[in-house]
């Protein structure tokens, strides 16, 4: 009978753990550092051309207006590379990009990044025609 009894008990254990990883998934890494910072890697390229696009200012952060501000988080470099590190807060739908050319030759894009992983982001900018 005890056999039984530890054999349900185990099953219940299991069912309840199945029914969290259904609801909730598997756990996922941290898309933030410890200090609350996201690292973003991304390469900037001309949609006509595919070429790479040298000194893009990036800007932005956690919020809307943080694109509005003079600070730069970072410029591309010879082949369209940069790496930045965003504050990122968790409930936030940010964090808020913009990619500016000092020489106006492409438009300025605003975007928003939903998956922050350490992963090679491609964002294509348009020239002015």
């Amino acid at each position: 009978m005890k056999f039984l009894h530890n054999l349900l008990k185990g099953a219940s254990l299991t069912g309840a753990l199945f029914v969290f990883q259904a609801c909730y998934g598997m756990p996922q890494a941290p898309l933030w550092e410890e200090n609350g910072e996201a690292p973003m890697s991304f390469s900037l390229v001309s949609r006509s051309t595919g070429e790479p696009l040298e000194g893009i200012r990036i800007k932005g952060g956690p919020w809307k207006q943080n694109m509005d501000r003079e600070d730069v988080l970072g410029i591309t470099d010879a082949n369209g590379r940069c790496r930045v590190q965003i504050p990122y807060f968790r409930n936030q739908e940010g964090p808020f990009l913009r990619f500016e050319d000092p020489q106006g030759a492409f438009i300025v894009k605003d975007t928003t990044l939903a998956d922050l992983r350490d992963r090679e982001i491609v964002i294509k900018l348009d020239s002015v025609q």
